[in-house]
């Protein structure tokens, strides 16, 4: 290499040097980038996922969720918690990657006083909520001052007086949204008295009340059946759809469409209408 070096003029001798050195800096650059940087190449190809649902029933749908998911390359770990509170903060928080549980008006509510970054990205089904007594029959059968349980959460509490209103128990504000409270109560004939319950307890209060308003995933873990519902909300046009979120920035990912086609299919409506019979509808 000497000699060769020694037959060129020292100036280019020079530039060729300056080439070799920038060439040799970027192919390094771009190794150490590629192994920085593993970009979203790396995120498409994940292969293995962890999903948070609520336990109970929908453990036996997601059962059948995995095994369609295996079929399709997609490993998919299922944590369940106990109560609506705790899915959203795992997932904010990175410890899990997607969520089923919850419907648009609750994670809105839960993005204004959480600040989270979740999105939807596939429905999955539709609980309708139901107003539940183990003393009437009729919603006209309820005494003046009658003890009614409804949902302590700003977006089911709201929902659960809805109900109420579309059977005539109680008359809400004009104008107010689906993030209704008792404060926004404008007449209240029978005088009924409304009592705020975590969801997950409402349902099994029905006993020391007169009637609940209980969400019907809640409804079914109580032991209360479709004979002890004397009131539901409307299906159709039912903004209370529920579904898989993730964070904000992986809704386009590959994983999360094949996490979506895991669910919606009828291999998991089937186990759906079996395990809900339905007091629960597929929603996509």
């Amino acid at each position: 290499m000497s000699d060769f070096k020694n037959t060129l003029p020292s100036s280019l001798w020079s530039t060729l040097s300056r080439r070799s050195s920038l060439a040799l800096l970027f192919a390094s650059a771009v190794a150490i980038g590629s192994l920085m940087a593993p970009g979203a190449s790396f995120a498409e190809d994940k292969k293995a996922i962890k999903v948070g649902i609520i336990s109970g029933e929908d453990e036996d749908v997601w059962r059948v969720v995995v095994a369609q998911a295996a079929e399709k390359g997609l490993a998919i770990e299922t944590v369940v918690f106990n109560d609506y509170t705790q899915p959203n903060e795992a997932l904010e928080r990175g410890e899990i990657d997607a969520n089923a549980f919850q419907h648009q008006p609750y994670l809105d509510n839960q993005i204004k006083t959480q600040g989270y970054h979740i999105v939807r990205v596939g429905y999955t089904g539709v609980w309708p909520i139901g107003l539940y007594s183990k003393k009437y029959t009729k919603v006209a059968d309820l005494p003046e001052g009658a003890v009614i349980g409804v949902p302590n959460d700003p977006s089911n509490e709201g929902r659960a007086l809805r109900v109420l209103q579309n059977e005539g128990v109680i008359k809400l504000k004009d104008g107010i949204g689906i993030l209704a409270t008792t404060a926004d109560i404008a007449e209240n004939a029978k005088k009924v008295v409304i009592k705020e319950l975590d969801a997950g307890i409402v349902g099994r209060s029905v006993e020391d009340l007169d009637a609940a308003v209980v969400n019907t995933d809640w409804a079914l873990k109580s032991g209360l059946t479709p004979e002890n519902r004397i009131a539901q909300e409307p299906i159709a046009d039912n903004p209370y759809r529920n579904f898989i979120a993730v964070k904000v920035g992986n809704e386009n990912e590959a994983w999360v469409k094949t996490l979506v086609a895991s669910y919606q299919n009828e291999a998991v409506k089937a186990e759906f209408d079996k395990v809900y019979k339905g007091t629960g509808l597929s929603a996509y």
